[in-house]
């Protein structure tokens, strides 16, 4: 008789992995989810180094393909997958043992057609302190909707039908950067359900630890959601994942710019535009800077500083993307 096909496939997409691989797969094989219910496929994107020695010590699918980017490794095990649900994580990410279960319960309603889960991380570093209150703030947004339209692949869910009919993820993204919110707002535009699962929780090993690499993450981050805002316009407007404050924030440390260049000629109307735009900035803070004073005093203080790196890293990538940022012709451009 021939063996019954798991109703749910987690794909894994790992490149230069060997750091926290283990711990990834060690938390998906000892899920609380039944071993015949679900299948692990771990899709290994042209990795050199002990990534493929350390996955083929586990029960579970692997396979190597040439280095083409993260959305097409998740295409590729998507295409190997065998269950009627698709769940993504990443390779530097521990799911709890309750994950799938987490990730399976909203799809008992028909209507939902992808599920987002959460973060948590247990990084001592300021600056990953700083990044987890960030999406704690943020999911705090989520939980307030029966409906979103971003699922980030860290923790996302998908009716394998509805991922295959789309085309899944666009592989002309080159890394994992937007490639998800891209297919979020593909689902969104077709009145597709996307809901929050807060307790689906997956801990993540790689919050960004330094400044310098928060500002680099974020300036990409600017980049290709402008690359995204193209195809999708009216997502700049508004969208259920980012606040209205962080584009006033990004808009009030662009606005610097100019001060700055007025204070050799303007000094007094420099320093005027400057203040203000500096207290705008500010109040539209505070709701964050109250939070993090109430969990951390010390991440609290540093706070102010870290929001000024963010929108203006975020900010200019925004400039380039929109100036320079673009995909080629190629799969899902139209969809």
């Amino acid at each position: 008789m021939a063996e019954a096909a798991p109703r749910i496939s987690v794909v894994v997409p790992a490149y230069q992995a060997e750091a926290t691989l283990g711990r990834c797969l060690d938390a998906l094989l000892a899920q609380h989810t039944a071993a015949d219910d679900y299948e692990v496929i771990l899709v290994d994107d042209g990795s050199r180094d002990r990534t493929a020695e350390i996955a083929r010590r586990y029960p579970l699918r692997y396979v190597y393909q040439a280095n083409a980017g993260p959305a097409a490794a998740r295409n590729h095990g998507a295409r190997l997958a065998r269950g009627e649900l698709l769940l993504f994580t990443d390779s530097d990410c521990v799911p709890a043992p309750d994950w799938i279960e987490r990730m399976r319960a909203p799809f008992a309603d028909p209507e939902v057609m992808a599920v987002k889960g959460a973060y948590r991380s247990d990084q001592p570093q300021l600056v990953a302190r700083f990044v987890q209150l960030e999406f704690e703030q943020r999911f705090a947004r989520l939980r307030r909707r029966a409906r979103i339209d971003m699922v980030d692949t860290y923790s996302a869910g998908y009716r394998r039908a509805v991922f295959v009919a789309l085309g899944g993820f666009d592989p002309r993204f080159p890394k994992a950067d937007n490639e998800d919110t891209e297919l979020s707002y593909r689902m969104a535009a077709r009145g597709m359900r996307m809901v929050f699962a807060p307790d689906a929780v997956v801990s993540h090993l790689g919050h960004p630890d330094s400044v310098w690499r928060y500002a680099r993450l974020k300036f990409s981050r600017g980049y290709w959601r402008m690359v995204v805002y193209k195809r999708h316009p009216g997502k700049m407007l508004a969208d259920s994942y980012t606040p209205q404050t962080l584009k006033l924030q990004i808009l009030a440390t662009l606005a610097l710019a100019p001060a700055l260049a007025l204070a050799p000629w303007w000094p007094r109307a420099a320093l005027a535009l400057g203040g203000a735009t500096l207290a705008a900035f500010l109040l539209s803070a505070a709701p964050f800077l109250a939070a993090a004073w109430r969990r951390d005093r010390r991440l609290a203080l540093a706070a102010p500083a870290l929001l000024l790196v963010r929108a203006a890293a975020l900010g200019g990538g925004a400039v380039v993307g929109s100036l320079l940022g673009r995909l080629g012709a190629g799969v899902g451009a139209d969809r």
